[in-house]
């Protein structure tokens, strides 16, 4: 299934909105809400997960329980719909975040792991 828009959002090479396929429309969609910040957006305050916060948070277990309950959390609001999040992993290394994300896209059954990285920007 393609006509999904693409991000983030761009032209392609006709001029036209960029479009995807479902299954990169969902991984767009799910780093978005990782990576936006509650409050972030207007119209939407409580949107996103927050976990950019955590990028100085020490490693361990503790890094791993709170980054699962913050992604979990945040994909209910924004994507229950669309996925059913299996697994969760979060890892800190010096200023950048690292999580991974096993997941089912409900409308395909289809198993997929993504894994998103970014920097602080702080």
């Amino acid at each position: 299934m393609t006509g999904l828009l693409d991000y983030p959002f761009r032209f392609d090479g006709r001029g036209r909105t960029a479009d995807t396929a479902l299954e990169d429309h969902v991984r767009d969609l799910i780093e978005q809400v990782l990576f936006t910040a509650p409050g972030e957006r207007v119209n939407r305050p409580t949107f996103g997960s927050g976990v950019l916060g955590l990028v100085f948070a020490p490693n361990g277990d503790v890094l791993a329980a709170t980054t699962q309950l913050v992604v979990r959390g945040g994909r209910q609001q924004g994507l229950g719909e669309l996925i059913l999040v299996e697994a969760v992993e979060g890892a800190s290394v010096d200023s950048s975040l690292s999580v991974t994300v096993e997941y089912v896209v409900r409308g395909s059954q289809e198993r997929l792991v993504t894994q998103l990285t970014r920097e602080a920007t702080r």
